[in-house]
């Protein structure tokens, strides 16, 4: 390392090793620029050379990989919150507004010809409490998640945790609306010909599913290392 350049040199090992949202990542990374900095300031204060200076408040920071897995950790565990209380705050209102947008536009469903098999019934059922249950698993994880907080666990195993909930919450609601949709085009493909309104409103609901299944695999990437 050069002189000059001991703590820029470790600061940007740190940034190659984090993975995470830029604006979190360059905040970690601007607080730790900001305490080897106060710290070598520290050091040349008491009379070591500019050098001697970085290279002691870099040594007492710690090793680049030990303060890296705190760091992800802490990436991790902020990206799956952000992702549970998303889960929590668009799914059940996503499913409201579909309802409604099918309520106006198309009214009552029409019976079937024949009455659906009870398996069918049992998918549809699913799809319309699992945007709830999503919701009530969020809100659970985070609750337990503050919690386990003040236990002696690591930020990097909470933020797997949380990226594992977050992974399956997605998997659940995203097959709740693939289910209904096979089973509906398994019985009567023409219940699936719709409005357009309808139609628009359900690529939404996809859409949406599809952007919260990329935010729960991000979860899995950021508290990884």
């Amino acid at each position: 390392m050069a002189g000059a350049g001991v703590i820029d040199d470790y600061v940007t090992a740190l940034d190659r090793r984090l993975r995470g949202p830029d604006h979190a990542k360059d905040d970690l990374l601007a607080e730790a620029r900001d305490s080897l900095d106060d710290a070598a300031s520290a050091h040349r204060d008491r009379g070591l050379a500019d050098e001697a200076a970085q290279r002691r408040a870099v040594a007492e920071f710690g090793p680049v990989a030990a303060v890296a897995r705190d760091y992800q950790g802490l990436l991790g565990l902020a990206h799956g919150t952000r992702t549970l209380r998303t889960l929590m705050l668009v799914l059940p209102p996503a499913h409201l507004l579909w309802e409604l947008n099918r309520a106006f536009w198309i009214g009552a469903w029409q019976d079937f010809d024949t009455p659906p098999p009870a398996w069918y019934l049992l998918v549809a059922r699913f799809n319309d409490t699992a945007s709830w249950l999503v919701a009530g698993v969020a809100v659970l994880a985070l609750l337990v998640g503050r919690r386990l907080a003040r236990t002696t666990l690591s930020t990097l195993t909470l933020a797997r945790l949380a990226g594992a909930v977050a992974v399956g919450a997605v998997g659940v609601a995203l097959g709740g609306n693939l289910a209904i949709l096979a089973a509906t085009a398994h019985l009567d493909a023409a219940r699936l010909v719709v409005s357009p309104p309808v139609l628009l409103a359900t690529l939404f609901s996809l859409a949406v599913m599809l952007r919260l299944a990329v935010l729960a695999r991000r979860c899995v990437v950021f508290s990884s290392l």
